[in-house]
């Protein structure tokens, strides 16, 4: 009951967002998910180092404006000076030796991981149709979400990856992709008609099967950091890393699709 009221609340709000708002306003609030899941990437992997955890989810967030500089530089530049800069910090705030390089590795990853991926949703809104192709992602991913729950609790006997997710199974997955394909489908014939039939399709499956494997990645690191949720933030969903593990892998897949396939 908690997770639908939280959805009922939520999920209103952001579509009025994204409807309303400019490209740039769009840009706040990636910037404020990519703080958020940043914050919880080094709350689960380096709960030891707070104090540089919460400046590097603060300056890695802040990397998603280097989109509006108009250079290809500038994007270079950010990554560089954040490497540089955090590689310093772990060389100059050492308490173990032994710790200094997988401490480091991670930081850098969280960069990679979080505001790198999630930036690629800013691109998507820039472009033409970039509204119908946010929505897109949504219906893509939380169609197959749910489909995927759905068939996976019913039918769901041979385990996906027991390792990292032990409920996950094969027919869920595969129930998954047709409740993405389904969900582009009723996307064409709804708010997004400039969309093909073939376009339902090949959008959907490389965009439902990154949604999978993101949601399967963030499993991942979680089993390896020993804890359930990402956070608690989100009332009935955990954290901001739990409810956007899928967006962050199809985001880039979305943006090089409409980029080069459109």
């Amino acid at each position: 009951m908690k997770r639908l009221i939280t959805a009922a609340v939520l999920l209103p709000l952001v579509i009025l967002f994204i409807l309303k708002a400019t490209v740039f306003q769009f840009s706040l609030l990636v910037f404020l998910l990519s703080l958020l899941g940043l914050d919880e990437f080094y709350r689960m992997a380096l709960p030891h180092r707070r104090a540089e955890g919460r400046g590097a989810a603060l300056t890695g967030a802040a990397s998603v404006f280097v989109i509006f500089s108009g250079s290809p530089v500038v994007p270079l530049l950010t990554l560089t000076a954040l490497v540089l800069a955090f590689s310093l910090v772990a060389l100059f705030r050492l308490k173990e030796i032994r710790q200094a390089a997988p401490d480091v590795a991670l930081i850098l990853t969280g960069f990679l991981y979080v505001p790198l991926l999630l930036a690629h949703l800013v691109l998507v809104r820039a472009l033409p149709h970039g509204i119908s192709w946010l929505f897109l992602i949504m219906v893509i991913v939380m169609a197959g979400d749910s489909f995927a729950y759905y068939v996976g609790s019913s039918i769901g006997k041979t385990p996906l990856y027991p390792a990292v997710s032990p409920k996950k199974s094969v027919e869920g997955a595969l129930g998954g992709l047709a409740g993405s394909v389904s969900g582009a489908v009723i996307a064409k014939f709804t708010f997004f008609p400039e969309l093909s039939i073939v376009h339902c399709f090949g959008a959907a499956l490389v965009l439902g099967v990154l949604g999978q494997l993101g949601d399967l990645f963030e499993s991942l690191i979680k089993r390896s950091c020993g804890v359930k949720d990402s956070g608690s933030i989100i009332p009935g969903h955990g954290g901001v890393l739990d409810r956007i593990d899928s967006i962050l892998f199809a985001a880039p897949a979305a943006y090089y699709y409409a980029y080069f396939l459109f």
